[in-house]
C-alpha cells in the first residue's frame, strides 16, 4: 500500500472501546458507487449506541468504522454512475450500519443513489449534520402522515435533532406547528416559528385543551418514545395520525382507536440495511437542498469542533447531553 492509496480512519475495535486512528487502504468505487473525499461526518445518538453495543437493529459488527452521515466531494465515479461527476459536492446518509464503512474516514465508496448535491449555502460541516435527521423527519411527516397546509401539527422534542428539522419541514408545508420541549429550549422553539409547550409544566390534557379549541392535533410526531408516545395517542384529533421514530416498548392503542386514529413507525435505516428504497433517500435529500437554498431550513450545530483525533470527545458530548445542536467531526 503506497501513501497515495492509503487513508486515515477512526476505527472502533469493540464495544465501549476508545477510537483508534489507523491507516488503511483507500476504497475503490464499484458499480453504482462514487468515491467521496469526506470533509465532515455527522454524529448521531445511534452512533453512540452502536459503540456501546446497544444497537442490534443497526447490524454493524465490530471492529468497524462508524459514522452514518457525511458531506464531501466526489473524486471518482464507478461504472454506470451518471448522476455525479468528479468535483461535485455531495452529502448523504451512506454507511456506518449493516457492515458498511462509515464516514469517520478520509474516503468512502458509497452508493450514488443515497447522495444529493450539497446545498450551496451550507458549508460541509453544516451539510453533514442533516442527512439522518432530515430523512427521519421527512419520512414521518411527508411519506407517512402526508402533512398539509393548515393542519395542526405537534412535534415532541422540538429542539432536538429530528425535532427541530421536523418543525421547519412542517412549517414549509404551511402547517400550524406546536412543539414540546424543556423550559430551556422554549425560546429556540419559538425562533423556529412553532408554538412552544413546556412538557414538564403542562400535561397532555392541559395543552390539548389550551390549543386548537381542545380538538387535538391532526398530526403528532413523537421523537422521544416511551410515555411520550402514549401521550401522543391522547393528543390527536378524530382521525388524526401519530408518527414515531422511537416506537419501542409496549403501548396501549385504545386511546388511538377511540379517536379513529392511525399510527406509523419510521425506521430510517431500512434502505441501508436492505438495499430497497435507497433512491428515495437521495430524493428526500434533494428536497432538503431545495428547502435550505430557499431559506426554509437551517440545521442547528453545536459550536465545538472535533476531528479524527478526538472522536471520543464528540461521542461524550452526546452521551452527557451537553450538546447544543448537532455534533460534527471534521475530516478534511
Amino acid at each position: 500500500m503506497t501513501l497515495a492509496d492509503a487513508m486515515k480512519a477512526a476505527t472502533l475495535g469493540g464495544a465501549k472501546q476508545p477510537f483508534q486512528l489507523a491507516s488503511m487502504p483507500r476504497p475503490n468505487p464499484a458499480r453504482g458507487e462514487v468515491l467521496v473525499r469526506i470533509a465532515a461526518s455527522g454524529v448521531n445518538p445511534l452512533d453512540t449506541k452502536i459503540r456501546a453495543g446497544a444497537a442490534a437493529h443497526a447490524r454493524h459488527p465490530l471492529p468497524a468504522i462508524l459514522g452514518i452521515d457525511l458531506a464531501g466531494t466526489v473524486v471518482a465515479v464507478g461504472p454506470e454512475v451518471t448522476t455525479f461527476d468528479a468535483g461535485d459536492e455531495v452529502y448523504g446518509m451512506t454507511g456506518g450500519v449493516g457492515g458498511m464503512q462509515g464516514s469517520l474516514a478520509e474516503y468512502a465508496a458509497v452508493d450514488a443513489a443515497l447522495l444529493a448535491r450539497k446545498p450551496k449555502n451550507l458549508d460541509m460541516r453544516q451539510a453533514a449534520a442533516l442527512p439522518l435527521i432530515f430523512i427521519t423527519a421527512w419520512e414521518g411527516l411527508v411519506d407517512r402522515a402526508d402533512v398539509k397546509a393548515g393542519e395542526n401539527v405537534l412535534i415532541h422534542g422540538g429542539a432536538g435533532g429530528v425535532g427541530h428539522v421536523a418543525v421547519q419541514i412542517a412549517r414549509s408545508f404551511g402547517a400550524n406547528v406546536f412543539a414540546t420541549g424543556s423550559s430551556e429550549s422554549l425560546g429556540y422553539i419559538q425562533q423556529l416559528g412553532a408554538t412552544p409547550i413546556d412538557y414538564r409544566a403542562t400535561s397532555v390534557e392541559q395543552y390539548v385543551a389550551e390549543h386548537n379549541a381542545g380538538r387535538g392535533f391532526d398530526i403528532v410526531y413523537d421523537n422521544v418514545g416511551g410515555a411520550t408516545l402514549d401521550a401522543s395517542f391522547n393528543a390527536i384529533t378524530r382521525f388524526g395520525h401519530v408518527v414515531s421514530a422511537l416506537g419501542w416498548g409496549t403501548h396501549a392503542l385504545a386511546p388511538l382507536s377511540f379517536r379513529g386514529g392511525t399510527y406509523s413507525g419510521v425506521f430510517t435505516l431500512l434502505p441501508l440495511l436492505t438495499g430497497q428504497g435507497r433512491a428515495h433517500h437521495g430524493e428526500i435529500l434533494r428536497e432538503a437542498t431545495r428547502l435550505v437554498e430557499a431559506g426554509q431550513l437551517k440545521p442547528r450545530l453545536d459550536p465545538r469542533r472535533f476531528d479524527l483525533s478526538n472522536v471520543d470527545a464528540a461521542h461524550a458530548a452526546i452521551e452527557d447531553r451537553s450538546a447544543k445542536g448537532k455534533i460534527v467531526v471534521e475530516i478534511h
